[in-house]
């Protein structure tokens, strides 16, 4: 099932003109990039198998490589509905046919949360549409089954409301009133955070660095618009420069005993002797 979906997705993607780059044994499955737009996608069977540390770990590289993470995924629990996002350890989480309406620019406005299916409905709008029909107040709240003060609240503040009361209202002006969600809108604040020796090297010069699991490098680093991915060891992943590629970073093998080829390697010994970001971005751009 999850191999069937990540084909199913690249081929849209690609269809779509992404560019797409499948990965295995890493907290995400699917690398797209489309111009500026870039996606990390876990493929799951059943969204609630995903622990904490996966998502943490597409977060944190999320940050750094300016993508959106997102989960597709056929269930968590139970079956996930069309055109309703869902989360999962703050990562939205969505079935292949809401992730095709989305990127086509047809988002989800129903939400799945502790509360049950909620919406967002957009207050302007819903007055605006209330005048244009010349419904009053009062007669609107009685077809919604809420008090006057309740809808005046409704159009003064965006505010959730359930599904039953959504509907009723989706019955009467459509789905114009309330508030889409742009799953790609969403972005997070890069931190830094080191464990090695390597990454606490990046931030003395200057650069944002963190330590990474489950992905097919160790460290990520970036300065500016210097992003810089980083294996350490004599064994590196066969997809570590093709990713670098796609996107748009530099990569480095910090080895131990056999320097690789055809890819910028140092000995721990001459990365730490590094002084200044601008003479190792130099090395890399020259190599």
């Amino acid at each position: 099932m999850k191999t069937e979906i990540i084909d199913k997705l690249a081929v849209f993607l690609l269809k779509d003109g992404f560019t797409v780059k499948t990965l295995t044994r890493t907290c995400f499955d699917l690398l797209a990039r489309k111009q500026d737009r870039i996606l990390l996608i876990k493929v799951l069977e059943d969204a609630n198998s995903v622990s904490k540390e996966y998502t943490d770990a597409m977060s944190m590289v999320s940050s750094y490589i300016g993508a959106v993470p997102v989960i597709v995924a056929e269930k968590a629990g139970d079956k996930l509905e069309d055109n309703v996002l869902y989360t999962r350890f703050d990562l939205y989480t969505l079935n292949f046919n809401t992730f095709v309406n989305s990127i086509r620019n047809r988002f989800p406005f129903v939400r799945r949360t502790q509360a049950g299916f909620t919406v967002s409905v957009a207050g302007d709008r819903l007055r605006k549409k209330r005048e244009e029909k010349g419904y009053s107040l009062n007669y609107l709240s009685k077809k919604v089954g809420v008090t006057s003060r309740m809808m005046d609240k409704y159009e003064k503040n965006d505010s959730e409301m359930t599904i039953s009361k959504a509907r009723k209202i989706y019955g009467i002006f459509g789905h114009q009133v309330f508030n889409e969600v742009n799953i790609f809108s969403k972005s997070s604040e890069i931190k830094s955070k080191y464990k090695s020796d390597f990454s606490k090297k990046y931030i003395d010069l200057g650069f944002d660095a963190s330590d990474t699991s489950k992905t097919p490098f160790d460290i990520i680093a970036k300065k500016d618009d210097d992003l810089i991915l980083t294996g350490v060891g004599d064994k590196t992943r066969k997809d570590f420069s093709s990713l670098s590629n796609l996107l748009d970073a530099d990569n480095l093998v910090i080895f131990k005993k056999k320097k690789p080829k055809g890819v910028p390697s140092l000995t721990k010994k001459e990365f730490l002797e590094f002084e200044k970001a601008n003479e190792l971005i130099k090395f890399l751009k020259e190599f």
